[in-house]
């Protein structure tokens, strides 16, 4: 076995140590190194199980799966994953169920390569420092924190909110209100600064009169229903959600006030979720860039477990604006939707 190995190390270029991990499934070796030695086992005729295996698991922690865009983003990056001969784990923590810290941890105790957090609360590090000293490299995906040592991917909240007020803005709406959930999540706290900012340059709004205007619940169908329904209280002719679900909801809220959309009530979404078109009337929405977001996470997490880190950084997606049929002109000055009936 000796001879065997110093065989396999001097055709791979590598030690014997080395050689002996990759053959006993070890990690921390990188995947040029390992496609190396698997190389020099061909060449030399050895029978070798590691080309029937898998690579490794890739643990994907994502919010509950009722919103699309998760899905979506699962599946995008479960497919990137496979294609490089590992597998994808997915984990949910909807509300009420298992959080973050213990999904994690039933992952790392599983022996996972890496790990991807999707919308994760990003309040505390202690949970990232334990990985960093595990060495279980991972990507975060829709969130920030100056505090974590990781890549992080994320579309640009801020520019995706300007893009809504001056699209609203243009059809002559003066009153538009933001319904978004919880504000201890970095995308809610981004949404909010654009659209804070897109109020005041396109309608002149302070940052205390547009604070008036923002109203929170839940990321869900029911969240959106009574966010919106606050929001129409106060005399709004359009509602922009931050998700296409709470965005469903507004709709719904709209319609239970007798109001027509977009005839009276604007709505516009976030996300473009794939039945977005389809929906009655079709969702005016902001799309994610889903396919290239979750392909940039499983690159930079790849090139982590290859021993091959590059500069912690950022990547932010541009949206883009989908206009349909749930957006129109607003009301004339001074009449609004509650006065409407």
């Amino acid at each position: 076995m000796t001879t065997r190995l110093a065989d396999i190390a001097a055709r791979a270029g590598v030690s014997k140590a080395t050689v002996s991990r990759v053959l006993n499934g070890n990690r921390g070796v990188a995947a040029d190194t390992r496609d190396s030695v698997l190389a020099a086992l061909d060449a030399l005729g050895y029978a070798h199980p590691m080309r029937q295996r898998r690579r490794g698991l890739v643990g994907l922690i994502t919010p509950e799966l009722e919103n699309p865009v998760f899905p979506a983003l699962a599946e995008v990056m479960g497919q990137a994953l496979t294609r490089q001969g590992y597998t994808p784990v997915l984990a949910t923590r909807p509300p009420g169920g298992s959080s973050e810290d213990e999904l994690t941890e039933v992952l790392v105790s599983r022996g996972v390569s890496g790990i991807v957090f999707v919308s994760g609360p990003h309040t505390g590090t202690a949970r990232y420092d334990r990985l960093r000293e595990r060495h279980v490299p991972f990507v975060l995906v829709n969130g920030f924190s100056p505090r974590i040592k990781a890549h992080f991917v994320s579309p640009d909240d801020r520019a995706a909110m300007r893009l809504a007020v001056a699209h609203l803005a243009e059809l002559g709406h003066e009153r538009i209100g933001l319904a978004l959930g919880p504000v201890r999540l970095v995308p809610v706290q981004r949404k909010i600064e654009g659209f804070r900012d897109g109020m005041h340059e396109q309608l002149g709004l302070t940052a205390r009169e547009s604070r008036e205007l923002v109203q929170h619940s839940l990321f869900s169908l029911e969240g959106g229903q009574a966010a919106a329904s606050a929001l129409i209280d106060r005399g709004c002719t359009a509602v922009m959600c931050a998700s296409d679900m709470m965005a469903l909801g507004a709709v719904r809220a709209a319609r239970q006030r007798g109001l027509t959309v977009p005839g009276e009530i604007s709505v516009l979404g976030f996300d473009d979720s794939p039945l977005t078109a389809f929906t009655d009337p079709p969702l005016t929405t902001i799309r994610q860039p889903v396919k290239a977001m979750g392909q940039i996470a499983v690159d930079a997490l790849l090139e982590e477990m290859a021993g091959r880190p590059t500069p912690r950084t950022e990547f932010v997606f541009m949206p883009e604006l989908v206009v349909r049929g749930s957006t129109a002109a607003g009301p004339r000055r001074g009449r609004r939707p509650a006065d409407v009936r």
